[in-house]
């Protein structure tokens, strides 16, 4: 392996392209050839790999007991979360945009009176709010290590808002894992609307074909593709991939598989020795 000579710190204040609070950050190392360290860990993998967050990495199963309490019925959580979905999919064709939590309240709002029931305050707030407090599957810890350890650069891309996915992430004890935490609120779309990839791929200074994303979400792989992104999909429970878009190349049934895979992939095996 060609071995790379980090000089010594360097202000980022120092570096091309820096002002402002960016030039008033912790000190920089800057490569022989002038790379920050993120920059030459994205060359040396050739990716940039980017997740979903919601039942990708946590567990959205955990809110059942309360939606049951509240419905009388568990199968008012995968109501909720498709209805939310769908509008957020439906206000992003229509050329509207809404915080993800206010389209959250809003399928609520749906759910509860296609089920003709009413919700007090009390009630949204307990709902809602524990979309924040997310377990994390598992795997999810381990199979973002793998990546981590073979020197891939994460990030988390979701439709939440930058705060509730800060939240989500330090609440799951997964957020050490990342370099970046990246929203929609930027381009005011939601995922799978390409702008969206191409400004994540943008956030991490990269072009859109070095992003791979990882969901469980066939909708969210299928619209990275369509952007220019690699994908990999987890096949978690109930979890299936829609066959009106290509196949993504690496298909797995938990988060080490599909990280394993990725390593394979992406990984130069020039690194790998």
């Amino acid at each position: 392996m060609k071995r790379r000579h980090f000089l010594q710190l360097v202000p980022a204040g120092a570096l091309p392209g820096m002002s402002g609070s960016a030039a008033a950050a912790a000190p920089t190392y800057v490569s022989e050839e002038g790379l920050t360290l993120a920059e030459e860990k994205s060359r040396s993998t050739g990716r940039v790999i980017v997740f979903d967050v919601i039942e990708t990495l946590l567990d959205l199963r955990a809110l059942a007991p309360a939606f049951e309490r509240a419905f009388g019925d568990a199968g008012a959580l995968p109501e909720w979360f498709a209805q939310m979905l769908q509008s957020a999919f439906a206000i992003t064709v229509a050329q509207r945009y809404a915080d993800f939590g206010v389209v959250a309240k809003a399928a609520l709002t749906m759910t509860a009176a296609k089920r003709g029931v009413s919700l007090t305050d009390s009630g949204y707030a307990t709902l809602l709010g524990g979309i924040r407090s997310l377990p994390p599957h598992p795997d999810s810890a381990a199979g973002l290590a793998l990546l981590q350890d073979a020197g891939f650069r994460l990030a988390a891309l979701t439709n939440s808002a930058g705060a509730v996915l800060e939240m989500q992430l330090t609440s799951a004890g997964l957020r050490r894992h990342f370099e970046r935490l990246l929203t929609v609120d930027s381009v005011k779309q939601f995922k799978p609307a390409p702008a969206v990839y191409r400004s994540a791929a943008a956030s991490m200074g990269v072009p859109v074909g070095a992003l791979r994303m990882v969901a469980a979400h066939s909708w969210d792989v299928g619209g990275a593709m369509q952007a220019g992104c690699a994908a990999a999909f987890v096949a978690r429970a109930g979890m299936v991939l829609d066959p009106l878009f290509d196949r993504p190349d690496i298909v797995g049934a938990d988060l080490p598989e599909v990280a394993r895979a990725i390593i394979a992939a992406d990984l130069p095996a020039a690194k790998m020795a």
